[in-house]
């Protein structure tokens, strides 16, 4: 049987689509079996000079989502798109195990003592914030992975 997975990422910049397209094509290239369901590839939903109306977008996004093995959920930005967050809480709700990739380079040094100081600080932290509910969320129905090769090892558990 073929596996199939539902590909959630932010995708209205072209730094975005571009990031997108890399990582789709590394996921493709170590699994072309996986039927991967990526929604900025839906040109009925997402062609920007086209229109395509809330419930169209929300009813092929989620019937894909739904029909799907594993959701793969991309965390990175200044904060979790909104889009992936609702994507999430379908894949939760429907018992659909998401693997989300957080690679913010800002969780690097959680050792470093001044790093740490300066968390005391008012708008001094060091580190990176991802919003807990969503991150509760994906650890409660899968996990979180720093890198493209722990997320393309961690792929191997569904496909």
């Amino acid at each position: 049987m073929t596996k199939k997975a539902y590909f959630a990422s932010p995708l209205f910049s072209e730094m975005e689509l571009m990031y997108n397209d890399y990582l789709v094509k590394k996921i493709k290239d170590l699994y072309p079996d996986l039927e991967l369901y990526v929604p900025q590839e839906q040109m009925e939903i997402n062609d920007k000079n086209a229109y395509a109306d809330s419930i169209m977008i929300a009813k092929l996004d989620t019937d894909q989502l739904l029909s799907s093995q594993f959701m793969i959920a991309v965390l990175d930005g200044v904060s979790i798109d909104v889009g992936v967050a609702t994507e999430i809480g379908v894949a939760y709700q429907a018992g659909i195990p998401i693997i989300g990739l957080y690679t913010d380079s800002r969780q690097q040094g959680a050792t470093n003592k001044e790093k740490l100081d300066a968390i005391q600080t008012i708008a001094e932290s060091q580190f990176s914030y991802v919003n807990l509910y969503t991150v509760g969320i994906v650890k409660s129905n899968g996990r979180i992975v720093d890198s493209i090769e722990e997320l393309l090892k961690e792929m191997n558990s569904y496909c």
